[in-house]
């Protein structure tokens, strides 16, 4: 796989990652609770897929940096909220299984890619 096939291949990645929590608060039960912490997961699920989108049209490689920073950040947040949802048991492990292993690869990638960069 070359640099632009695998710069596309973790574009779909984060973007279905996001389209796949999305289906997945559309399934579980409604509360105070999966409320609060869907609209969290949602939102910090889109900003990982968006900021990575807007990380592959930086200008510069300070910019990359930043950006690649900041989907870090949203990436492992996410991560947090699905780690919410097992331990509090508003989402069966079955769901939450495997969107917690691609968070959790999507966080290796763009934490490898960030230091790769050569921008601090």
């Amino acid at each position: 796989m070359n640099k632009s096939e695998f710069i596309e291949s973790v574009k779909s990645r984060t973007k279905q990652l996001a389209v796949n929590i999305i289906l997945l608060y559309n399934q579980i039960q409604k509360t105070d609770a999966t409320r609060i912490i869907g609209k969290q997961l949602i939102r910090s699920v889109t900003s990982t897929a968006a900021n990575y989108r807007a990380a592959c049209i930086a200008r510069s490689q300070r910019e990359f940096f930043a950006k690649m920073s900041i989907v870090l950040e949203e990436a492992d947040e996410t991560l947090f909220w699905l780690e919410l949802l097992k331990d509090t048991k508003l989402a069966s492990d079955e769901q939450l299984k495997p969107l917690m292993k691609e968070s959790l690869e999507i966080v290796k990638i763009v934490s490898k890619a960030r230091k790769n960069s050569g921008s601090s």
